[in-house]
């Protein structure tokens, strides 16, 4: 079954720039920062050395969802007009504004009130059932801020309690007492199931068939538990795809042969050399250094036919952003146009995914060390000296991490 990606121009209202702006400033108000740019955290790629890290430390897992990274921002609007609105931050830092969307505060059986200076983390997917039908999800698997009170240094089983006890239980509610209003939301927002990082074998075995099936996976993502949400690169955040999986996000820019003018080209008043625009160009790839700082990196290895499909899609590709990944004879090949980026891999990301190409740790390694990362999982918890602490550790099911909610 193939799966199309959410389309977000057909979801949502792109913000005009100056509008845009001013929710870039209020995003980064509410998180206590100067920088405007894309508040999100970033995972690295999977390789050896990580793991001796889930043996060291707690983590969760979850599948890597094939569908579109944002997060969603729970805003102040106008108190007569719309009091509450409703925002989606893509990885291009765009904002669209989605309309029917509310989510009541606990305790509240009126479902009148409602959330806002809330900022949650997620993936938004198209379910595809076999029987044909689609569902729009946004899957939630962290909380930055909570009704303007910052959560980044909480550990992520506290962040993702207060997320479904304030807002997704009262939410769930409210469609339990008014089902027939499922039909006038744009998306449906759930919790993303999430197992311990030793229930490795159960996600390959269970889960990621499943959804397969239903949204589409490129791998798992494994979050250490102890650590506070990082905006930016943070290195425990883990990546992991199937070896042949890897990719790099590249900016392309291509090169056409030229040709000299002959005698029917200087009929036609042609006396310079022009591009060859029907020849297959070589297609250099570059990787960013600095912002607008990019360094050439490689070629595309790209065949007639598969030029052929390239133009086929009618979108520019010269100083577009590819993914690509490394072929049996280590050659750079096309997997996909990455439009939902504005820019190529940074150098350090790049160094990490060929690390990860290097190691080449498969599903087989992973469900070979689940034991032993139980086996210390087990030992910090009983010891009381791990990130895990003293408390018994949340129990998990197919919703997700599940835990007695703390203030």
């Amino acid at each position: 079954m193939s799966h199309s990606v959410p389309n977000l121009d057909e979801i949502g209202v792109k913000a005009e720039p100056e509008l845009a702006d001013s929710f870039r400033r209020e995003v980064a108000q509410l998180l206590g920062r100067n920088n405007l740019n894309f508040p999100g955290a970033q995972p690295v790629s999977f390789s050896a050395k990580h793991l001796d890290e889930l043996q060291k430390e707690d983590y969760y897992v979850c599948e890597k969802t094939d569908g579109i990274r944002c997060l969603m921002y729970f805003a102040r609007g106008d108190p007569e007009a719309k009091p509450e609105i409703h925002y989606l931050i893509d990885r291009k830092n765009e904002y669209r504004f989605v309309d029917g969307l509310h989510f009541p505060m606990p305790g509240d059986d009126t479902f009148q009130s409602f959330h806002v200076d809330t900022l949650v983390d997620g993936e938004l997917v198209k379910d595809t059932y076999e029987d044909g039908t689609q569902q729009l999800k946004f899957l939630v698997f962290d909380c930055l801020v909570l009704d303007g009170q910052s959560l980044m240094h909480r550990t992520l089983d506290k962040r993702l309690a207060y997320f479904k006890e304030r807002v997704l239980k009262p939410y769930n509610k409210m469609f339990e007492a008014f089902p027939e209003e499922k039909q006038h939301r744009p998306f449906a927002v759930e919790d993303k199931e999430t197992q311990f990082s030793y229930g490795i074998e159960m996600m390959f075995r269970d889960i990621l068939p499943k959804v397969r099936r239903i949204h589409g996976n490129d791998g798992l993502i494994f979050t250490c538990r102890s650590t506070p949400y990082r905006i930016g690169t943070d290195e425990h955040i883990l990546k992991w795809k199937p070896p042949s999986e890897n990719t790099v996000d590249f900016r392309m820019r291509l090169e056409f042969p030229v040709l000299e003018p002959d005698t029917d080209d200087e009929a036609d008043g042609v006396f310079e050399p022009y591009p060859d625009y029907d020849a297959t160009p070589i297609c250099h790839l570059f990787v960013m250094l600095n912002a607008g700082e990019y360094r050439h990196f490689g070629e595309l290895f790209v065949t007639p036919t598969e030029w052929e499909d390239l133009k086929a899609m009618g979108i520019p590709l010269d100083d577009s952003i590819v993914e690509c990944f490394k072929d049996s004879d280590s050659r750079w090949r096309f997997h996909r146009l990455r439009d939902d980026k504005m820019d190529a891999n940074h150098v350090s990301t790049v160094e990490k995914v060929l690390e990860s190409i290097e190691d080449r740790i498969t599903e087989d390694d992973l469900i070979r060390i689940a034991p032993t990362i139980k086996t210390a999982w087990k030992k910090r918890q009983a010891g009381g000296s791990s990130a895990q602490g003293r408390g018994a550790p949340p129990a998990v099911n197919g919703n997700g991490v599940k835990r007695k909610f703390e203030e």
